[in-house]
């Protein structure tokens, strides 16, 4: 019997839910489907910086888990981009939890967590 997926946190829904090629009209080209959580382990990690364990610790995954997420992610935007296909970012077995960032080193931590900054010592997220 195989194990029910786990809900991926995930601490911001995109602004933009579909990008495709310019020229062409979306019914006309192919869409591959980003999910939420795809979304979210390319943010975490390639936009905001983290390593894969403190996106893993974020979303409330395993490290190996975000691996193999981040891993089909990049595959689907790298596909999308090298055929000309357009992205659908929906989907995905997610919960949304509120975060906020540090005010002295800048990183995303849930409301609800204290955070020792390095930068100062102390828990200046809230």
């Amino acid at each position: 019997m195989v194990r029910p997926r786990k809900l991926r946190v995930i601490g911001k829904k995109p602004e933009v839910k579909i990008f495709k090629p310019v020229g062409m009209p979306f019914r006309m080209i192919e869409n591959i489907t980003l999910t939420l959580d795809e979304f979210e382990a390319i943010r975490l990690c390639d936009y905001e910086g983290l390593d894969h364990a403190e996106a893993a610790e974020l979303m409330k995954i395993s490290r190996p888990t975000f691996t193999r997420l981040i891993d089909k992610a990049r595959n689907k935007i790298a596909t999308a981009i090298v055929e000309g296909k357009a992205i659908t970012v929906e989907g995905g077995n997610v919960a949304f939890e509120e975060r906020q960032r540090c005010k002295d080193c800048n990183k995303e931590i849930p409301a609800t967590k204290k955070h020792n900054c390095k930068n100062k010592g102390g828990n200046n997220g809230k």
